[in-house]
């Protein structure tokens, strides 16, 4: 049995159904993200975990204790919320220590605990100070200790850093995957940002309108999404149209150029036409070993990034990104040059709905 199960969750506002059977099982130590945009349920889904929303139906049980119907002080959880939340007339290790004091526990104990705490997130020293005098990633960082302090089953974080700047981002989101490993906690993430799923997660769970598209580890996310919009919401996207010219042994055509894509297409007719993605990072300028399809047409923008390229091409109406490294002795095309492009076969996705 699973650490945290959660079981056709469904929870309904009036006649709007936010999450409609939703499914998960969580094992000890595991870190899950819930990815989605605005309105697809996965912040309602936290908080059902929570207990600060009711479920319309399903179930939720921890370490086998059934808690759909507990008070959130009865779940043992850990929470930490977007807007940090902390006390701003406690100080820093008031805010630490206060689930330890609504507990009453030993004072003794709630100083050791808080010491302890304030180590583990970097800030040892800065007990005395209020959150006011305190960074944003800093007051974040009081929040997870306060969180982690009354040794929580299960930590549950809504998007913690996006009132943060990418900076402080990067680095914070690295630090809190390091505690959580550190501490073997179960972990449910929350965000709107791919890269920070894709990065800190065990497992990621793409949501859409308050249902689960897609359940996986990271690379499978990416690399194999089950729908189109899986496809396109993670990671930046190519989409082609294809002409069908046999379903049964996957050939089609783009533009001048018959690709066989050696796979059935169940449902397609000759002549019909269907969508074709692939990533920027599996397209190439110019013809490459391994890369037998190529594709021409026009330069159409050029992105200087630093360390990478990202260029623009115009493949009969339709803008292929691509990304290539800059080097400093090799100037890009100018807009308007006719290029090639390759790529292999099987790195083109077929979407479906």
């Amino acid at each position: 049995m699973a650490f945290l199960d959660i079981e056709h969750l469904e929870k309904s506002f009036g006649t709007n159904r936010v999450v409609k059977d939703f499914n998960l099982e969580i094992e000890q130590g595991e870190f899950i993200s819930l990815l989605g945009p605005s309105g697809c349920g996965k912040t309602t889904v936290l908080r059902m975990v929570a207990g600060f929303e009711s479920t319309s139906s399903g179930a939720i049980r921890i370490d086998g204790q059934d808690v759909t119907n507990l008070r959130p002080n009865q779940r043992n959880i850990g929470m930490v919320f977007q807007a940090y939340a902390l006390f701003p007339n406690l100080t820093v290790a008031e805010n630490v220590g206060f689930g330890m004091r609504v507990g009453k526990k030993p004072k003794a104990q709630i100083k050791s605990r808080v010491e302890e705490m304030l180590q583990l997130i970097g800030l040892p020293g800065l007990g005395g100070r209020y959150p006011f005098q305190l960074s944003g990633g800093q007051q974040q960082r009081v929040a997870l200790a306060r969180a982690l302090a009354v040794q929580p089953r299960v930590l549950l974080l809504d998007e913690p850093l996006s009132a943060l700047d990418a900076k402080i981002r990067v680095s914070l989101r690295e630090e809190i995957r390091e505690i959580q490993r550190e501490l073997g906690i179960t972990t449910i993430f929350v965000t709107h940002d791919q890269e920070e799923a894709l990065s800190m997660s065990d497992r990621v769970v793409v949501m859409n309108g308050g249902v689960a598209e897609q359940t996986g580890e990271p690379f499978e996310i990416y690399n194999h999404p089950k729908s189109r919009f899986v496809a396109q919401f993670v990671g930046t996207l190519n989409t082609l149209d294809a002409t069908v010219i046999d379903a049964k042994t996957g050939q089609v055509r783009v533009g001048e150029t018959q690709i066989g894509l050696n796979r059935e297409l169940p449902g397609a007719l000759a002549g019909s036409t269907i969508n074709l993605a692939l990533r920027p990072e599996v397209v190439s300028l110019g013809r490459k070993p391994g890369r037998d399809t190529i594709l021409k047409g026009r330069l159409a923008e050029v992105h200087f990034l630093g360390s990478t390229i990202r260029m623009r091409v115009d493949v009969d109406g339709a803008l292929i990104s691509l990304d290539t490294f800059n080097t400093p002795d090799t100037p890009p095309p100018r807009i308007g040059d006719a290029v090639e492009l390759s790529l292999a076969e099987r790195d083109l996705l077929v979407l479906t709905d």
